[in-house]
């Protein structure tokens, strides 16, 4: 299991998030990944593997190269993150800790609609994208979310980071 942290400051959010998402790097041993919502550039994502070295020798760099007054960071057992989406409700940084017990069907489901996932290694689709999918079938976040959390059988803890520097975070709906 990973964990997820987020921050929304008057000034830099980095150093808060930084340390926040090292603080769970102990749950997960595959993936590190932070984005930050900076009002000149805009989001910004960075995503290391951090099965071999820890979260603090992949990101220390971060304080030169990211900024922003929003940010958030997750550690993850499987799925790269945090994906950075773009869709009609506009573009926005996604993180999701939980596990999708029955993600194939709703990926063929997706997928019969006329969807599609950017497939990774043998065809696999990582959950955040899943999940971002899920929520972006409907007119809001607030319903989007509703709506994965509805059809999810299993867990969905979700962060979001929108590209006007604002936090969603949402429980699992049974948490």
């Amino acid at each position: 299991m990973g964990g997820f942290f987020g921050a929304v400051k008057k000034d830099d959010a980095i150093y808060d998030v930084f340390f926040g998402t090292d603080y769970h790097s102990h749950l997960g041993t595959k993936r590190g990944g932070m984005a930050a919502y900076d009002k000149e550039i805009g989001l910004q994502r960075e995503i290391h593997n951090i099965a071999k070295s820890p979260f603090r020798t992949k990101f220390e760099h971060v304080f030169e190269d990211m900024s922003g007054t929003a940010a958030i960071g997750c550690i993850s057992d499987y799925d790269p993150q945090p994906l950075l989406i773009r869709s009609g409700m506009g573009t926005f940084a996604i993180c999701v800790i939980g596990t999708v017990n029955n993600a194939q069907e709703l990926i063929d489901t997706y997928l019969e609609d006329g969807g599609h996932f950017d497939a990774m290694t043998g065809g696999r689709v990582n959950t955040v994208e899943l999940v971002a999918a899920l929520i972006d079938q409907k007119e809001s976040f607030a319903e989007g979310i509703r709506f994965a959390q509805e059809v999810i059988d299993g867990t969905a803890n979700i962060l979001i980071l929108k590209d006007d520097g604002t936090v969603i975070a949402a429980r699992d709906r049974l948490g």
